[in-house]
This record gives structure tokens, C-alpha cells and sequence, in this order.
């Protein structure tokens, strides 16, 4: 079988001259090497908030000046995951997950080494660089399994983003008061050696791809666009949201961002496809995607800071960093269950029904605090709705993108989705650190009510996941605009029985 898509590619046939049995990549093998992949990078992107006093104490620098291994991290994946992610559907996704992960692997090495913030600053760039694993790792499972089993695995991988972040948070307390925050590097660094290796020896090169040329002005357009609007949104606590640099960075973003598109909409071989924005399965899964990147990070941070804060106060728990870490378990447990269900369920009723019900969730799993967070059960309880809610949404995003998009363009269409969820999560975190010190004593004791008033936000923002999870089209609809696109990889029942026999045999 040979997809057929809107462009010309280069692809090897499904079949061919070559026998089956011998062609034919350890699935199970693949999935594990893009999940260390994933899990180690997005273990990373958390794994340093709360250790950053520690590194900040230990290198000889303040707290604001130690945000920047965090800053770099997140300025670096915004605009390399998109740039990445349309070299892996030109050249290939195997090879550049290579690329990605060596960059992980050394940025990681040389953060654990980091004798001083310059060197660590420049080594989270590096680990910033490999947040196209997410966009190639879903490329590789679209061409290589069988499509019985695209949906689930994608869901898998989906969760295990979220997973990640929130093992990040819960690891960090126990490892910096065990052995050194230098161990924030080495022991996530074991996992991408093994990922690494396991793409080089055990991966084979995706046989979906579209040649062509990088479109060099829009990546540079598209960078500083998102450079100056993260670099605003993650400063603009320390610098002053009302300051000329805040602003005209905003400024200066939005234009950048304005100029892209109209770039993007005359270049011959563009970084990112507009017309892909137009379709309605795509541009409602980014706007989840927004949402569910600030929903997450928007607990990560409301729910420790919470349950750290002294009894004394009337509404704190008293928690030790490492307890209070715990308490994110049940999370990301739901995490781990419901991305695999979203894949289930995608294949059954389409992506909007879990996109709408993870919506849902997560709505209460924010109102119930918003309206009463005293009580440590009503903390287990909203962070369970937000595991199952994050895992449902964010898994049925990336199906519901490659269910829209012609498979030669899987690596840009879910580029840009996973920097609408760092957009987002970086949104969120800025917003909730700016109502938690806006609602503080002048000693910088968070009052209940930045708590309260920060619940009900989240509640609000993930509304919004709902009413773009509404406005994406029906499963009908979106099998109707597929077939105009001359996308024939999406699984039907007597696809999946065809295809479930022939690879067993």
C-alpha cells in the first residue's frame, strides 16, 4: 500500500519485493525507544523548578538570574521543534531523532558538569533543542505500525509528555536533598543513552518523507516571534508586565508572528504549511493543545506551592518539598491510563468526544478547589480529574492532527501543536506565579486567596478546551475532509482486520 498525499514524495511501498517478515520493525521495541525519548526530555523540563534556590545557592547567583536554565530550555524548544520537526518529514524522522537526542544527551552531560550558570545555561539550550522528539516520535509510529494500533500509541506517547513533566516535579525534592541537583542530569541522561542507542541500532529509517528545501527566512521570522513572546511571558514577572521591555517584546512578537504568515502563505517550500491552519481538525487541536499546556502547568505550580505552606497560616499543609511532590502522583498515574484510552476511543467515536469529556474534567478538577481546597482530599481528588482529563485531551490533539494532515506533513503539523503547548504551559505559569505574588503579604506569604482566585482562572482557561473541543468537526465529517486531502491511512474495521492479519503472518 502506498499513501497518497497532496504533494509529490519520495516513499517506499508498505510491500514489495522484500518479504514482510523480513522488513518488518519490532513495534514493541520501537514504542519503548520513543517513550525513554520523550520521557526524558519532558522529565527534564520540570525536573529543575523546584531545585532552582538549590542551583541558584550552589553556583553563586540569585534565583531570578538561575530562571534562565529554564528560560534557555524554553526558548530553544520553541523554536527549534518546529524547524526539527519539517527536517525529519524532508530527510527522514529516524535520522533526526538521532540528531535531537545526541544534542539531549550531550546538553545533559554538560548541565550535570556545569561548573558555573553560563555553561548550564547553554546546556539546557541544548536540551531545549530535542522538543522535536514529541512531533518525530508520532511520524515514526504513523509510518511504521500498523494503523490498528496508530491511535493508542499515539496516545501513549501523548501521556507519557505529561507523565514526564509532572515525575519532573515529584523527583526533583528527593534528589537534591539525597544526592546533588547535578543528579537532575545524570540519571535522566541513562535514558536517553538508551533511547539513543535504540533509534541508531534498532529503529529503521521511516520510508514517508518530502524532500525539499528548509524555508531559512520563515524559521528565522518564526524565532523572533517566539523568542520575544516566551522570552516576555517568562520575564515579565521580574521585569514588570507594564515595563518597555515587557511590551515591546509583546509587540515586537505579535508583528514578527503577523510577518510569518504572510511569508509563510507566498514561499514555494514553507517552514509551516498555512493551509493546514485552515482545516478545522487542526486549528481546534491547537487551541487544546493551548489550553491543556496551561491547565498542567497552572497545577504544577498552584498544588505544591499549597500544600507547602505552613498549618500556621489556617489553609497550608505543612508538606516537605518531597511530600508535597507525591501528592501529583495520582496525576500522573491517570496520566498513563487515559492517554492509551483516548487512543481507544479516537478509533471508535473520532477524537472530539475524549477532547470535549478531557474538557470537561479538568474543568472540575479546577472548581473543585476553587471552591473549597481545605481539605487534602479535595486536592487528590482535582488532581486526579486533571491526570485523566490532560490524558484524554492531549492524546486525542495529536490523533486528531494526523487524522487531518497528509502523512509527508505529520512532522510540521504536530510541531506546531507541541509549541502551542509550550506557549501555553508557559502562559500558565506566568499568569499563576503573577496572581500568587500579587496576592501575597509583604513578607511573600501566598494568601488563600491567590490560591482561590488561581483555581478559578484554571477553571475558567479550560473552558475555553471545551469549547474548542466542540467546534472540531465529527468523526463523519473528518474522514469526508481526509478523503479530499487523499489521506488513506486512517484505520476503518476492515482495514484493521485486513491489516491485523497480514502482519501476523
Amino acid at each position: 500500500m502506498t499513501r497518497r498525499t497532496m504533494n509529490p514524495t519520495i516513499q517506499e511501498p508498505r510491500t514489495g519485493s522484500v518479504p514482510a517478515v523480513t522488513r518488518r520493525p519490532n513495534t514493541v521495541l520501537i514504542v519503548l525507544y520513543l517513550s525513554l525519548g520523550g520521557l526524558s526530555f519532558a522529565v527534564l523540563q520540570s525536573l529543575v523548578a523546584p531545585a532552582l534556590s538549590t542551583i541558584g545557592s550552589d553556583l553563586g547567583v540569585s534565583t531570578s538570574d538561575a530562571s534562565w536554565v529554564l528560560t534557555a530550555y524554553l526558548l530553544s524548544a520553541a523554536v527549534l521543534t518546529p524547524v526539527l520537526g519539517r527536517l525529519g518529514d524532508m530527510v527522514g524522522k529516524r535520522r533526526m531523532l538521532i540528531v535531537v537526542l545526541s544534542l539531549l544527551l550531550v546538553g545533559t552531560v554538560l548541565a550535570a558538569l556545569a561548573p558555573n550558570l553560563g555553561v548550564l545555561i547553554i546546556g539546557r539550550a541544548l536540551q531545549g533543542a530535542a522538543g522535536a522528539i514529541m512531533p518525530l516520535s508520532i511520524g515514526v509510529v504513523r509510518d511504521e505500525l500498523p494503523r490498528d494500533k496508530v491511535g493508542v500509541t499515539i496516545g501513549l506517547l501523548s501521556a507519557i509528555f505529561g507523565v514526564g513533566a509532572g515525575v519532573g516535579i515529584v523527583a526533583a525534592g528527593p534528589i537534591v536533598e539525597n544526592l546533588s541537583w547535578h543528579w537532575l542530569f545524570w540519571l535522566p541522561a541513562v535514558l536517553v543513552v538508551v533511547a539513543l542507542l535504540g533509534v541508531i541500532f534498532g529503529m529503521p529509517e521511516s520510508p514517508v518523507k518530502k524532500p525539499g528545501r528548509l524555508d531559512l527566512p520563515g524559521a528565522f521570522i518564526l524565532s523572533v516571534s517566539l523568542v520575544s513572546l516566551l522570552l516576555a511571558i517568562s520575564e515579565g514577572e521580574n521585569w514588570g508586565w507594564g515595563s518597555a521591555g515587557t511590551i515591546g517584546l509583546l509587540a515586537l512578537g505579535v508583528v514578527a508572528l503577523a510577518v510569518f504568515v504572510f511569508v509563510e502563505l507566498r514561499a514555494k517550500e514553507p517552514l509551516v504549511d498555512m493551509r493546514l491552519m485552515k482545516i478545522r481538525g487542526v486549528w481546534t487541536a491547537h487551541i487544546v493543545a493551548l489550553v491543556f499546556g496551561f491547565a498542567m502547568f497552572g497545577t504544577f505550580v498552584l498544588v505544591p506551592t499549597l500544600l507547602q505552606l505552613p498549618t500556621a497560616t489556617g489553609y497550608g499543609f505543612g508538606e516537605s518539598v518531597s511530600s508535597a511532590g507525591l501528592f501529583l502522583l495520582p496525576t500522573v498515574v491517570m496520566m498513563v491510563i487515559f492517554g492509551p484510552v483516548a487512543g481507544i476511543l479516537v478509533r471508535k467515536v473520532g477524537p472530539k468526544p475524549p477532547m470535549a469529556l478531557g474538557g470537561l474534567f479538568v474543568v472540575a478538577a479546577f472548581l473543585l478547589p476553587a471552591i473549597s481546597h481545605g481539605e487534602l482530599w479535595q486536592i487528590v481528588v482535582s488532581g486526579i480529574l486533571t491526570g485523566a482529563g490532560i490524558g484524554l485531551a492531549l492524546a486525542s490533539t495529536s490523533n486528531a492532527i494526523i487524522e487531518s494532515v497528509p502523512a509527508t506533513q505529520t512532522g510540521e503539523a504536530i510541531s506546531v501543536n507541541t509549541v502551542a503547548r509550550t506557549i501555553g504551559s508557559s502562559i500558565g505559569t506566568a499568569v499563576i506565579a503573577a496572581l500568587i505574588t500579587s496576592n501575597s503579604t509583604p513578607q511573600g506569604l501566598p494568601l488563600d486567596d491567590a490560591f482561590t482566585i488561581g483555581f478559578w482562572v484554571c477553571a475558567g482557561v479550560a473552558v475555553l478546551a471545551v469549547v474548542g473541543a466542540l467546534a472540531a468537526p465529527s468523526m463523519k465529517k473528518r474522514r469526508e475532509q481526509a478523503a479530499a486531502l487523499g489521506i488513506d491511512d486512517l484505520p476503518d474495521e476492515a482495514d484493521e482486520l485486513h491489516l491485523g492479519q497480514r502482519h501476523e503472518s
